[in-house]
């Protein structure tokens, strides 16, 4: 069974239900929404509530130095290291698809869960696979890992 990482979006509804999915069929899963050390996942506004308004200058400061985006970034990129593969499922943020392209750049497998509706992007060439349903990602899954 697979070590996935599960890139997504706190505003996708769907992420919840890929997780059950996927543990259901036996797979483990990293889930940002509930890291394993059991503290809550990260979001800006356990820094600031008025986080959309920040200037380019308050967001590097807060990303580079806040004890909380350490914590968050430090659970996550954990997670990536400790996943065999990534599950990007669209719709999704930038963090999610930087997510992806780490994946990508280590060799790991990729898959890409679309839907209809989604924008296409040409960079997705880059993952191992694109599925275009929870089927077929758990078919792709069962598949052999990429060396």
């Amino acid at each position: 069974m697979a070590r996935i990482y599960l890139a997504s979006s706190w505003r996708n509804p769907s992420q919840p239900d890929v997780v059950e999915v996927l543990r259901k069929y036996g797979h483990q899963v990293y889930d940002f929404r509930n890291p394993p050390n059991g503290v809550p996942g990260f979001a800006w506004t356990e820094i600031d509530e008025n986080w959309e308004n920040w200037t380019a200058g308050e967001y590097r400061d807060h990303l580079t130095t806040h004890p909380i985006a350490a914590r968050g970034y430090v659970n996550d990129l954990r997670g990536m290291e400790w996943a065999d593969t990534c599950l990007l499922l669209l719709p999704c943020g930038r963090s999610a698809h930087l997510e992806a392209g780490w994946f990508c750049g280590r060799g790991k497998r990729c898959i890409i869960l679309t839907r209809d509706g989604e924008e296409p992007e040409l960079m997705a060439l880059l993952a191992t696979d694109i599925c275009v349903s929870v089927g077929e990602v758990l078919e792709v899954l069962s598949s052999k890992l990429v060396a």
